[in-house]
């Protein structure tokens, strides 16, 4: 039976628009996780991430604030039919609260992808965050992404 993973990821000192941008602009996502994305913030278009490991579409975006995806990875069955994975961002002061809720995941392979968002993408994107922002402050550079 399907799963959904339902996912609240605190991302301090960040806007909802830096985050949104860390996975919708593709160097910056490639950066951020270390593998090659192909991604654009056009509704419909067709994206790949993680060196081609998840491919899928852009349903409904709004700029800064909700990304909604199909999306499937390259290790699922050809049975098995795409997954929704929607990503919300709130500001919460000045910090960015990202809600994750990612439907309709093969039952065997949830808790992978439970721990995959996590290791593979929200441990990285903090960190090239926090190195983003040191640099900031020793180049006294304040441009947000």
């Amino acid at each position: 039976m399907p799963r959904t993973l339902v996912q609240k990821v605190l991302f301090k000192n960040t806007s909802p628009s830096e985050v949104y941008q860390l996975y919708m602009h593709a160097f910056l996502h490639t950066d951020a996780t270390g593998a090659v994305a192909e991604i654009n913030s056009k509704e419909g278009v067709p994206f790949s991430a993680y060196d081609g490991y998840i491919t899928g579409a852009n349903l409904k975006l709004d700029s800064g604030k909700l990304i909604v995806q199909s999306w499937r990875a390259s290790d699922w069955q050809a049975t098995d039919p795409d997954s929704t994975l929607m990503l919300y961002f709130a500001e919460q002061g000045a910090n960015t609260v990202l809600h994750m809720v990612h439907s309709n995941i093969p039952d065997n392979q949830a808790d992978a992808l439970n721990d995959g968002w996590n290791e593979y993408y929200w441990k990285p994107w903090r960190k090239y965050l926090a190195e983003r922002r040191r640099r900031m402050r020793n180049s006294g550079d304040r441009e947000r992404i």
